[in-house]
């Protein structure tokens, strides 16, 4: 293995290491928080971590595996299949979190300084953490730091969601928004779950596949925006 590559997996483990200590923080004080509160969104927050923390002990895992040629080949194989997994264990999760919601059978998202304190700062670092795991993915070539951080991602949007569905639930009254927006995520998800499960669409020839595919998603927004990278031409 070369000196790049090798640093370029200390890089990887550092930034997955530390999303792993940042999601036991919220873990410990969103479930702290719901027995002070009993707030059934704060401990919603802390079970979304749970699942995050799953995703990132898998890559550790990936990250640490023996290093030779047959080795690396399928420990990233496996590391996908599980990946895969936790993105469907996440869809589960906010599908039966969001429709319980809307059928009134949880209490309406509680505007507490506390949970919008750790909701924001859970954006900004998962923000951060996403786009530095994905330019490492890029030039690691690897589809499972690529998948780790996609569900960085999403967990960083269904944040943001709870936070608008707070405000315009403040704001407007509309304590419904929160679980709806929470909803479009779930299709994303179970395409993400089966794609990395069943390893389609992830070209183990094709060095130039994961380049243009992260173009897509982040450049490009998933086609929302018309793309002028270059890498997207192709």
């Amino acid at each position: 293995m070369s000196e790049v590559l090798e640093n370029l997996r200390r890089s990887a483990l550092i930034l997955v290491i530390i999303g792993l200590a940042w999601n036991l923080v919220e873990a410990a004080i969103a479930f702290w928080a719901t027995l002070q509160s009993s707030s059934v969104a704060l401990l919603a927050f802390g079970l979304d971590s749970i699942v995050e923390l799953v995703a990132g002990g898998i890559l550790v895992w990936r990250l640490r595996a023996n290093k030779d040629d047959h080795n690396e080949e399928s420990a990233e194989k496996r590391a996908q299949k599980l990946l895969g997994l936790t993105f469907l264990l996440l869809a589960v999760y906010i599908a039966l979190h969001s429709s319980a919601n809307l059928l009134g059978w949880l209490p309406q998202p509680d505007p507490s300084p506390l949970g919008i304190a750790i909701i924001v700062a859970s954006a900004v670092v998962m923000t951060a953490l996403y786009i530095a795991k994905m330019r490492i993915a890029v030039r690691m070539q690897s589809w499972s730091l690529r998948a780790e951080a996609m569900e960085t991602l999403f967990c960083d949007i269904q944040d943001l969601a709870i936070l608008i569905g707070l405000a315009l639930n403040v704001l407007l009254a509309w304590w419904w928004a929160d679980p709806v927006a929470s909803w479009i995520l779930i299709p994303f998800l179970i395409n993400e779950g089966i794609e990395n499960f069943s390893g389609s669409d992830h070209h183990e020839d094709d060095d130039e596949s994961l380049i243009r595919r992260v173009c897509f998603e982040i450049n490009c927004l998933y086609g929302i925006i018309r793309c002028r990278a270059a890498c997207c031409e192709a």
